[in-house]
């Protein structure tokens, strides 16, 4: 999956990557994101695009992309033009063929070459909730109608809950880039990006002192505060005013008050490191992606697109 720019770390050099690695097949959300997949890897891959066709047939056939097909309207205006993937909805109501439209489905796909039948999983992120085994049951029984067809149900949390669910193809996603997408016991996996950046000044408080927007954080004891360069205009998110953390000199430094705007305040208090310039790690080996995302009550992959669209690199180094 290199869908959302990579995720927000950079489609093009995360394709580069990954084919490097040994990956042929790629996913992307719309036909943009795999022309600009297709001009990066050249001919060989396969890249399938989700949301299928929506007015762009000639970009798909010119940059020989693999829509896949979500509803009969798709399935019509793709009109057999060449190999396509058909996506069945099992439950999630939100993009696929529906149980009753599959039997029309068959008899529109008859000239097409189905490279791919696929579904998605609603409660992936916890690997034992029922609607799991529900959704497999009825993928299996609407697959069985295009035996020669390759299967995938699985993204990343799919993935994690066991081999019943690889089939042919696993569609992985933001486990290429650092979570374990699931709700609790994330596996701990490799940073894939790293979010620093410097202090601006540093300044000892009395007790009763407070700090940034709205007075929400006041002293009980004397303390060393650092203002680093970094807010929510870089994509740190202000709901991690207070919760969060940045990590310098070896230790997690916590947020006092809100994140603002451009900068945000630690606790430094008996940190010898704390000095204008020095880095402070925001997201990384040191402050991981699933830690970050759950303080600031929401998920890795919002962490990782928001950060990705607003990280000013003169500010924040990425």
């Amino acid at each position: 999956m290199v869908k959302a720019d990579g995720y927000g770390l950079g489609a093009v050099g995360a394709a580069r990557a990954l084919a490097q690695a040994g990956a042929r097949t790629f996913f992307t959300a719309t036909s943009q994101e795999g022309a600009r997949v297709r001009r990066a890897l050249g001919e060989g891959p396969q890249i399938f695009v989700l949301n299928g066709p929506v007015n762009d047939i000639d970009l798909l056939q010119a940059n020989k992309l693999t829509p896949v097909l979500n509803s009969l309207a798709q399935i019509k205006a793709w009109d057999a033009r060449g190999p396509a993937a058909l996506h069945i909805d099992t439950g999630m109501n939100r993009l696929g063929i529906g149980p009753e439209e599959l039997p029309h489905a068959m008899s529109a796909l008859k000239d097409t070459s189905l490279a791919l039948v696929m579904s998605h999983l609603a409660c992936s992120s916890n690997t034992t909730h029922a609607f799991n085994t529900t959704q497999l049951r009825r993928f299996i029984d609407a697959a069985s109608l295009f035996p020669r067809a390759p299967l995938s149900i699985a993204a990343t949390g799919g993935a994690l809950i066991g081999a019943d669910y690889h089939f042919d193809l696993i569609r992985v996603g933001v486990g290429l880039y650092g979570s374990g997408a699931l709700d609790a016991d994330n596996p701990q996996l490799a940073a894939a990006a790293t979010i620093e950046a410097p202090i601006l000044q540093v300044r000892d408080v009395e007790p009763g002192e407070t700090f940034g927007y709205g007075a929400t954080f006041t002293a009980s004891q004397k303390m060393r505060a650092a203002t680093v360069a970094l807010g929510y205009a870089d994509g740190y998110l202000r709901s991690l005013s207070g919760r969060g953390y940045g990590v310098l000199g070896g230790a997690k430094r916590p947020i006092l008050g809100r994140v603002s705007m451009d900068l945000t305040i630690i606790d430094v208090t008996g940190c010898a490191e704390a000095a204008p310039g020095a880095m402070v790690e925001f997201l990384g080996p040191n402050a991981p992606l699933d830690d970050v995302a759950q303080l600031a009550g929401t998920a890795a992959y919002e962490i990782l697109t928001t950060f990705a669209g607003t990280v000013r690199k003169t500010g924040a180094r990425g």
